[in-house]
């Protein structure tokens, strides 16, 4: 059965205006956090960051949004333009220093990584066009991750932020992986926070009820620590991993998928580094010599056609 403290229905994490917050609040979380809103038509007219100490990055979803932030008595604005949905490809976003204060306004549904920390980055915001768009897998096992909060793109104290699109029938977070051992060139230690969104296949035929678009997650116990979430997942849905094995991530047929990832620990060095499950390491070998799926990469379609 799915361990109820490490999943969450959309929802059910709501407060003070978030559709969803993570924090350090959260029993047996520490190093992560997430909040999650729908602003403006059908939500709420703004929300505050009004915490210092704690490093963030601003993800639009779906939408676009303005961030006022104050810093070192500096008071600035940001226009995120944003995207249609989460399978329109890469969004800009804002990654906003442990010394800022902020008010996000806007129409759409917003994501907000934080994790908490004293050490100071500069504020920055990221073009979408200066997100790492990466091909992960090949086959049945290809995915599209946007790298824009990874220690490569982005300076930062402990975030490291990605999120991914799966098409239908597709797998990711495969093989099954962990971080939650400290080895030295091999495994470092990391929370992992996903949060899903999906919807009817970009190229498929119309659902004729769109809201009832699904995938499937799944974790299990490492020596680190027991876990277990065998779960049907759907939009504002939050998966936490304290430890143990993650994946796969499926896409159901007739409906892709996508995830935020939010990863930070407490090791000295800010890196990703992971170790297969043993029992299913050999997958990767498969992959040499097919090609990835031809559905990737995911792009704004309006500027497709225009």
């Amino acid at each position: 059965m799915t361990d109820q403290r490490w999943f969450h229905r959309r929802g059910t994490l709501a407060q003070g205006g978030w559709q969803s917050v993570v924090d350090a609040s959260t029993p047996g979380w520490a190093h992560t956090g997430i909040r999650v809103a729908e602003l403006g038509e059908g939500g709420v007219p703004s929300l505050d960051l009004a915490e210092t100490g704690i490093e963030r990055i601003v993800v639009p979803l779906a939408g676009s949004f303005t961030v006022t932030y104050s810093e070192n008595g500096m008071d600035e604005v940001v226009e995120l333009a944003g995207r249609p949905t989460v399978f329109d490809g890469p969004t800009d976003v804002l990654y906003l220093s442990a010394a800022a204060t902020a008010t996000i306004w806007g129409t759409g549904r917003v994501a907000v990584a934080t994790s908490p920390t004293t050490e100071l980055h500069p504020t920055r915001h990221i073009p979408a066009s200066d997100t790492p768009v990466e091909l992960r897998g090949a086959a049945a096992s290809s995915r599209q991750v946007h790298n824009f909060g990874t220690p490569a793109a982005l300076d930062a104290a402990r975030l490291i932020v990605c999120e991914v699109i799966t098409p239908a029938e597709n797998w990711s977070s495969y093989p099954p992986h962990k971080h939650d051992e400290h080895v030295p060139g091999h495994e470092s230690r990391l929370e992992e926070i996903y949060y899903f969104e999906s919807a009817p296949a970009r190229n498929g035929n119309a659902a004729p009820t769109p809201e009832a678009s699904f995938g499937m997650f799944s974790t299990y116990s490492s020596p680190a620590g027991a876990i277990e979430i065998d779960a049907r997942v759907q939009t504002g849905d939050i998966a936490l991993v304290p430890y143990g094995y993650h994946g796969p991530a499926v896409a159901a047929p007739g409906y892709d998928l996508y995830y935020l990832n939010v990863m930070a620990g407490p090791d000295a060095e800010r890196i990703w580094l992971i170790s297969d499950d043993p029992a299913h390491a050999w997958v990767r070998t498969t992959w040499e010599g097919q090609a990835v799926d031809a559905r990737l990469p995911y792009t704004n379609q309006k500027d497709q056609t225009s």
